[in-house]
């Protein structure tokens, strides 16, 4: 062990001992200074010298027992900031107000002169302060000469998060990172500096700075942009050709526990979602709190997510229904450790077997069912028609028989935007769900209140296309896409389940379609350049990008909702009630049993008539002949960047 870590070691075991005797001599010196300060220059009259010693003391005892009471004599100087000011100037003004309390006490004021009470209330704030701000600037290496070797950074941003940054930077004693300057759009914070590193400009002078100052890491320091802001800044970013993090926002890090990183890569994500949906949680919590809640497709993307909401509003019991058995023991083993005074349950069952679903729902009872189980890939169920009626339909009809039989409160079906005039078996089987569980119930007398509610793609869910970019991406491309125009609608899974919560608690979107507020969509091949840059690499010159033509059942655009549908506002912003005129449910259970008779046997002919029958809408390929099974396309360069 070296000599300063020895004497480091001594300091610290002992460090309430040292500093109750630094507190003792700077209060000392204080008085004493403030006497020396009053009678500078003159004669001091007789006594005073033993005034002092008499009542210096008094003083040190009142000081060291408030500086001890308050934790005074208990905090880490090196991390001394306002509120420890604070708390120090609370401290020695009311040590002051007793101090001058005790001399009145025992024989009035007049012996110590007023003006030495005041001088000595500031010296004393001085000193004990000022010592704890020069070890914190030790600490932090401000009073060191020796020059900054970290990588030049220009931060973007002059708010909270770059104050945060630049504290942390400051504490770092390796100096990883050298901030050079700072941009940001307020135009009053223009030559303004912040701990010492000034406002060089705005966003739209990036390139120039980075070229200027040779900046070699930019960091967006920006906790409240909008993913328009964020494109703004990457492009700038991108087109200084300069490497760029994320400071992640302090929410976010709570959020995500330890694991999360300070500084992060932009993810795709981040560019593409909306501003944040306003989530009244209390509105869910009361709808939901201490119910018995069931979820079908428990273990996938949406499922998933809409058990970490729930979990969160403290429900009675957290059934979570699935066939996959790994990721359901996962998701399980999460929601155990998120939550551990949620009864979460997992269990494995096919939501096409009447029995075992009765037995679920036997057992446990739930209150509130929310239906996410379905096959959601349309070339795989053009290829597998018979599976897509089997699970999308048929089990969508169990699961609703048997809410129905426990008199469950609430059913709530997850269904799609391409159930709209749908081109696929896919779209066109949760079409058919949507109007079993909108028209079905109502020959039932059911008590049960059933609702569906519809949106478009989930960022970065299972099987979707950011996921499948980023494979193609690691292994060196190329990068497919369908078509150059096609577009999607796209939110983000956390926002779709907040959504989905909140729309089931409308009380007028019962027996009718809640419809998501989707935004714009975003065209696939920007989506995938986006990509490729934000790995540091050019589209079309380091990573291909080749068009392998429009998958059976795909359309270029999806659609919300119909021409003879329409929508009223909801008194949620983001959700829509779909007015639509549903078929007769009497004709809705004659044509799903003639559709799963069909299934049954795999007549694929018989079930594309059916299903024509029950979602009339449907528009070509789905009204044509039975495509060819999926095959690998052969790739086509992409020639230009159009």
């Amino acid at each position: 062990m070296t000599t300063r870590a020895a004497l480091s070691t001594f300091v610290l075991r002992r460090r309430r001992l040292f500093i109750l005797a630094t507190h003792v001599v700077l209060i000392a010196a204080a008085y004493a200074a403030a006497f020396a300060l009053r009678f500078a220059g003159t004669e001091p009259p007789a006594g005073q010298a033993r005034i002092f010693l008499e009542t210096v003391p008094v003083l040190v005892v009142i000081r060291v027992l408030l500086f001890s009471a308050l934790g005074l004599d208990r905090g880490f100087w090196r991390h001394f900031g306002p509120r420890d000011l604070l708390k120090l100037t609370k401290a020695i003004t009311f040590g002051s107000f007793i101090f001058l309390a005790v001399l009145a006490a025992v024989g009035g004021v007049g012996p110590v002169p007023r003006t030495v009470l005041i001088m000595e209330w500031m010296i004393t704030l001085l000193l004990t302060g000022g010592v704890r701000f020069l070890v914190r600037c030790a600490r932090e290496g401000r009073l060191s000469w020796r020059r900054d070797t970290g990588k030049r950074t220009l931060v973007v941003g002059a708010g909270a998060a770059a104050d945060r940054l630049l504290r942390e930077l400051d504490r770092d004693r390796d100096r990883a990172l050298s901030v050079i300057a700072l941009v940001d759009d307020d135009p009053a914070l223009r030559h303004m500096t912040l701990h010492g590193v000034p406002v060089a400009g705005t966003v739209e002078d990036i390139e120039s700075l980075v070229t200027q100052h040779q900046i070699e890491l930019v960091i967006i320091a920006i906790s409240t942009a909008t993913p328009a802001e964020l494109r703004r800044i990457v492009d700038r970013c991108l087109r200084a050709k300069v490497a760029f993090k994320r400071l992640t926002p302090l929410r976010d890090m709570l959020d995500g526990g330890a694991a999360r990183r300070e500084l992060s890569d932009v993810q795709i994500e981040q560019l593409l979602v909306r501003n944040p949906v306003s989530f009244d949680s209390e509105r869910v919590a009361k709808d939901l709190a201490g119910r018995v809640v069931l979820i079908t497709g428990g273990a996938g993307s949406v499922g998933s997510e809409l058990a970490r909401q729930i979990a969160r509003v403290g429900p009675g019991k957290l059934i979570l229904v699935d066939q996959a058995e790994s990721p359901l023991y996962f998701v399980h083993l999460e929601l155990q450790r998120a939550f551990p005074t949620v009864e979460t349950i997992p269990v494995i069952a096919d939501i096409t077997d009447r029995e075992a679903v009765a037995r679920v729902f036997e057992r446990y009872r739930p209150a509130h069912v929310y239906h996410a189980a379905a096959y959601k890939h349309v070339p795989m169920m053009e290829a597998n028609a018979a599976e897509a009626v089997r699970n999308n339909v048929l089990g969508t009809l169990r699961v609703a028989e048997c809410a129905v039989a426990v008199r469950a409160q609430r059913f709530v079906l997850i269904s799609t935007d391409k159930a709209v005039r749908p081109s696929s078996i896919m779209g066109a089987t949760k079409r058919v769900a949507e109007r079993i569980v909108l028209g079905w119930p109502s020959l039932r007398g059911s008590a049960t209140e059933f609702r569906a509610v519809r949106f478009g793609n989930v960022l970065g869910s299972e099987g979707s296309v950011v996921p499948l970019f980023r494979r193609q991406l690691a292994a060196g491309g190329p990068i497919t896409v369908t078509h150059p125009d096609v577009r999607r609608y796209f939110m983000t899974l956390p926002e779709a389940a907040q959504l989905v919560l909140q729309a089931a608690t409308l009380p007028e979107a019962a027996g009718r379609i809640a419809m998501l507020d989707m935004g714009e969509p975003i065209r696939i091949l920007e989506l995938a350049e986006h990509l490729i840059r934000l790995s540091g690499l050019e589209p079309y010159r380091d990573v291909q990008i080749v068009f392998t033509g429009l998958r059976p059942g795909e359309k270029l655009h999806e659609e919300l909702m119909t021409a003879a549908e329409r929508t009223v506002p909801s008194g949620i912003e983001k959700i829509s009630i779909v007015q639509t005129d549903e078929v007769d449910g009497r004709e809705v259970e004659q044509g799903v049993k003639l559709l799963l008779a069909a299934a049954a046997c795999d007549e694929r002919a018989a079930m594309l008539e059916v299903l024509r029958d029950l979602v009339p809408e449907c528009v070509p390929p789905l009204r044509g002949g039975a495509p060819p099974l999926p095959r690998t396309a052969a790739p086509r360069r992409h020639a230009s960047r159009a």
